[in-house]
């Protein structure tokens, strides 16, 4: 059974559950209206024998009222019972009415007047028994066939209303729940149709700001964060391949020259060699950056409290080894910031590599540390303006770049760390000359005791 008909289903049995309750407690109403007047009329009977008391007459061993009208008359059937169970009722009524023992309570002075049904001779009375003289009871009924006829008629009438209101409920039913989940349908279709396709464009168009509309919004969303890692990945490798191609063939050309017949000199030997090993060397940093982006594109690991400035310390001492030709100073505040703290090392130390690749030989870095930034400023040429806004764009490289090592993917990296945390990455032309690059990242945490 599908979701919509089990919908439709229990909004039907809702209904009803809601008619059939509605139905009896009409009738239940109804039928108290219909016999109030029935005991109105009893009632006033016993205030009228109150006034004019009853007579009775012997008849050989039997006793007999005085007059009395038969069963189903007017004023009500009558009838006297004693305390010891002895009917007395009119000559001419022939069926007595029920006797009981809350009956006989009454005759006896133990209990009040009260009314109770009965059938007689196939008749369906009301009885009112009321207390009489001292060790009698009177019984005045009077017939219900009337009510019985009505209620009879109310009854088929509320049944056919209840199945009507049931079927229509389930029509109603059917029809709301393919209202209710036209969204769920939508969402359906587009699921299938970029199953099918595997097109990531695919939208859902949204309306108002219900559990459903939610639900849709949030799949947009989905396929949007899909479809930009999608266009992502598939630029990275395109553009991979393209850095890869480059000296992949430079590669193999030289390994050919070097497999080849003829005769090298010794220089030239060396030199192809040299030339290998370079290129062997630049493509392992392509594949390593490479291999870095695509871990930073999985799930971040837990965040952690981080000390920034301790983290750049270490960054720095390990760059000054690297590059003695290059003098790093630091001024590093107490800095505490929450995230990984591999990833906001490997920021770092590509900020700073990138900064010393441009410093000139003796150039200094400065490197600053505060309120969750690092401001990291170097002495060289300075990036063009016309470079400034593609800096951290995935494999570019300006054009005075292209002479120098590099894959064009460490401020990649940077920008891509950065926005992992929150932050943002930003480059700028220096007064006097050089670059400077600022790493924020948000959520820094106030050092304790400040």
């Amino acid at each position: 059974m599908s979701f919509r008909a089990r919908l439709a289903l229990v909004a039907a049995a809702a209904v009803a559950l809601a008619v059939v309750l509605a139905s009896v407690v009409v009738y239940v109403v109804v039928r108290d209206q219909l016999r109030a007047p029935v005991d109105a009329a009893l009632k006033d009977r016993a205030a009228e024998l109150s006034r004019f008391p009853l007579r009775a007459f012997q008849a050989g061993d039997q006793a007999f009222l005085e007059r009395g009208p038969g069963l189903g008359g007017a004023p009500g059937y009558i009838q006297v019972v004693t305390s010891d169970g002895d009917a007395i009722r009119a000559p001419d009524a022939n069926t007595a009415l029920p006797i009981t023992r809350r009956t006989l309570a009454v005759a006896d002075g133990q209990s009040g007047a009260f009314f109770d049904d009965a059938h007689v001779a196939e008749t369906h009375v009301r009885v009112l028994t009321i207390p009489g003289n001292s060790g009698f009871a009177v019984q005045i009924a009077r017939p219900l066939t009337e009510v019985d006829d009505s209620l009879s008629k109310i009854r088929v009438l509320l049944i056919l209303i209840a199945i009507a209101g049931i079927g229509i409920a389930a029509l109603l039913g059917l029809a709301v729940a393919r209202a209710a989940l036209a969204p769920v349908r939508r969402l359906t279709g587009a699921t299938e149709r970029v199953t099918a396709t595997g097109d990531l464009s695919e939208r859902i168009e949204t309306r108002g700001d219900d559990e459903l509309s939610r639900l849709a919004t949030s799949f947009n969303t989905m396929l949007a964060a899909l479809e930009d890692s999608t266009r992502a990945q598939r630029q990275l490798v395109a553009d991979a391949s393209h850095e890869l191609r480059t000296p992949l063939t430079s590669l193999r050309t030289n390994i050919e020259v070097l497999a080849g017949r003829g005769e090298l000199s010794d220089e030239e030997r060396e030199r192809l060699l040299n030339d290998v090993v370079e290129q062997l060397g630049e493509m392992t940093t392509l594949i390593t950056e490479l291999i870095e982006l695509a871990r930073l594109g999985r799930r971040p690991a837990e965040p952690e409290d981080v000390r920034l400035d301790l983290l750049a310390g270490d960054a720095v001492d390990r760059l000054a080894r690297d590059r003695p030709g290059v003098r790093f100073e630091p001024e590093l505040h107490e800095s505490v910031v929450l995230g990984e703290a591999a990833a906001i090392e490997r920021a770092v130390a590509n900020l700073l590599d990138n900064a010393a690749k441009w410093s000139p030989p003796g150039g200094k870095v400065e490197v600053r540390v505060e309120n969750g930034e690092v401001t990291v400023r170097d002495h060289g040429p300075g990036i063009d303006e016309a470079d400034l806004p593609y800096v951290f764009d995935r494999f570019y490289r300006a054009t005075s770049a292209r002479g120098m090592p590099g894959s064009g993917l460490g401020l990649a990296i940077v920008r891509q760390i950065a926005e992992a945390h929150g932050g943002t990455v930003t480059a700028e032309r220096a007064e006097g000359g050089g670059t400077r690059m600022r790493l924020k990242l948000n959520g820094a945490l106030s050092p304790p005791g400040r």
